[in-house]
């Protein structure tokens, strides 16, 4: 235990230590004010949230919870960061993606921000022979440029190395990567490719360019296709391993293999799993180097990229905050290189205020929040550490099995990991449907009058392989038949809310039903009677005592007025109330009945 100095304060000094047993008991009371009874560790669980991979947070960390020792930053198991002097100090590579290159759109980015290039080629992306006029302008010596080429890798390449030889720049000045991913494809598209070829490629690289790699491990696939972190980790780390096995079996030698290679994660909007995942990614590649006999190879080189799951087709202008954390845990966890995905990616193109908004946003974390001036911030959290330690157990036991079954060819081909992915992505989709999991502007506080965004549509990205997953997609099928409803007739379905009783009854449960039925296109009408509002169905909203002196009959007089369907905000039994909405219910659920009750298609 660390002693610290006197310092001739007595802040509290007369005050006893609290315990942990006294907080419990603490907990205890208030936990029985609401009607729950438990005691000790159970009141503690009681507060616990669980999440997936088997993991629970509990709502309070101490000195108690103790986890390996991390390291110092720079230091194997790199747990706190690859370099020396942190994981955050200095900045990250800031890299922005381009899907296709408009004319001066690359050299904008590299003129206001951006330090390399991450750039899809061929099919989807940009032609192979138009990579020179992307490139047209660019100092390839001082900004590094990584391929996303696919089955057009080798090709690419060629091309790369062509420019850089026109261009005149050493070999020993190239930096970036090659992004040759054979696994990564595979999940992508189905289809699989001969390792032979990128093992010649990979032994090029070694031998002329000292600064390049050839490699990429991208764990996208498996987190667009709806994995969890802990998924994510396993089957980046079962790829890195199939890698290792080709190249060295190519005559590369362990450490040439490794440094060969650089990962790419999901940053979300989970910061503090965020954070944990590239920490213990760090941690689980460390021991893969060991176990292979290279311990001293160096740390695991991450590129992390915002999520493409979380961000939304509505209310597009939220993503800029969901990038801005997803970003600030990348940079905290240590992250090499991040890219920080436009937030109107889910639209189509980005344009050009998008961009600038996307690189603006490491520069205000690195330069004005001076986020890069602290080594390791989330170090000794004992949330954080304990975190960490967890996830990288349930990572590494989910590689585990992944090598049990043939490795990650293997799993690819059978359907296994497809059939795990989905059963992930099965359980998630269930706490989306029922608000568990918010999505702010799509399920919560959507607003119905937005003007759509509108860009040029994006390139089609490889498909065939697992699929991609977004977490607005149940509601954006909703919200996509309330537009084809406006559209054929002038106007969205509409449901009438009945409020019961003084402004202080039914504010809480008008609220919650307007929010509620909203997500689902459906715009709520509260002025004048059933009969002006233009609806077929009612909401009852009000407090649950006036609900047992005038539900039914409120019932009663709506039906008579016309409604064909009245529903109750909050929960009960009451004759001529056909359904109930609460917190918690299953939102899709009750909104596509409803629009299937209205005839909206």
């Amino acid at each position: 235990m660390t002693v610290l100095p006197d310092d001739g304060l007595s802040l509290a000094a007369e005050f006893p230590d609290a315990t942990h047993e006294q907080w419990q008991r603490l907990v205890e009371g208030v936990l029985r004010k609401s009607g729950k009874e438990v005691s000790g560790e159970a009141a503690e669980d009681a507060l616990s949230t669980t999440l997936e991979d088997g993991l629970r947070t509990r709502p309070l960390y101490t000195a108690r919870d103790t986890a390996p020792d991390p390291g110092l930053p720079g230091f194997a198991p790199y747990v706190r960061g690859g370099r020396p002097e942190g994981g955050v100090t200095g900045g990250w590579d800031v890299r922005q993606r381009h899907a296709a290159a408009p004319d001066g759109a690359v050299l904008t980015d590299l003129e206001n921000g951006v330090t390399s290039l991450w750039l899809l080629v061929g099919r989807g992306g940009i032609p192979v022979p138009g990579l020179a006029r992307a490139l047209d302008g660019v100092y390839l010596d001082l900004a590094p440029v990584v391929l996303d080429a696919g089955r057009d890798t080798e090709a690419a390449a060629a091309e790369l190395f062509r420019l850089y030889d026109e261009k005149g720049v050493d070999p020993k000045a190239v930096r970036g990567n090659l992004g040759a991913d054979p696994l990564g494809y595979e999940a992508r598209t189905g289809e699989s490719l001969d390792f032979a070829a990128f093992a010649a490629l990979t032994r090029r690289v070694a031998e002329e360019f000292p600064g390049l790699r050839a490699l990429t491990v991208d764990a996208l696939p498996y987190h667009e296709a709806g994995g969890s972190a802990a998924q994510e980790l396993g089957a980046s780390l079962a790829t890195a391993v199939t890698y290792l096995r080709e190249l060295t079996e190519a005559g590369l030698g362990v450490e040439q293999a490794l440094g060969q290679l650089e990962f790419r994660y999901a940053a979300t909007a989970d910061q503090f799993l965020t954070i944990a995942k590239l920490r213990a990614a760090r941690r689980l590649w460390a021991r893969v180097a060991e176990v292979s006999g290279a311990a001293g190879a160096g740390a695991q080189v991450q590129h992390a990229v915002t999520s493409p799951v979380m961000m939304s087709r509505r209310d597009p202008w939220v993503n800029m905050l969901r990038t801005t954390v997803a970003t600030l845990a990348a940079g905290v966890a240590g992250a090499d290189s991040v890219t920080v995905l436009p937030f109107d990616h889910a639209i189509g193109l980005p344009d050009a205020f998008a961009r600038r908004i996307a690189r603006n946003t490491s520069t205000i974390l690195v330069e004005e929040s001076h986020l890069a001036r602290v080594i390791d911030p989330a170090g000794g959290s004992w949330y954080v550490e304990q975190l960490t330690d967890e996830l990288a157990h349930a990572g590494w036991e989910f590689f585990r099995t992944i090598e049990r079954d043939g490795g990650q060819a293997a799993v690819l081909r059978s359907g296994r990991l497809r059939t795990d992915l989905a059963t992930t992505w099965a359980a998630r989709s269930k706490k989306l449907a029922k608000r568990h999991e918010p999505i702010t502007g799509v399920s919560e506080f959507p607003l119905l009058a937005e003007k759509p965004v509108e860009r040029e549509p994006a390139p089609e990205p490889p498909s065939g392989g697992l699929p991609r997953v977004r977490r607005d997609e149940a509601y954006e099928e909703l919200r996509a038949r309330s537009d084809a409803h406006l559209a054929a007739t002038g106007s969205r379905p509409r449901i009438y809310l009945a409020r019961l009783g003084p402004a202080a009854a039914h504010t809480a449960r008008a609220a919650f039903a307007a929010n509620l039925f909203q997500a689902g296109g459906i715009e709520p009408v509260t002025e004048g009677g059933f009969e002006e509002s233009g609806a077929t169905e009612a909401v009852l909203c009000s407090s649950d005592a006036l609900y047992a002196e005038q539900a039914e009959q409120a019932a009663e007089s709506l039906k008579a007025a016309g409604a064909r369907h009245v529903a109750l905000a909050g929960r009960g039994g009451f004759t001529g109330v056909d359904s109930y909405v609460f917190a918690g219910c299953d939102a899709v659920a009750v909104l596509s009945e409803t629009l299937d009750r209205m005839g909206v298609s």
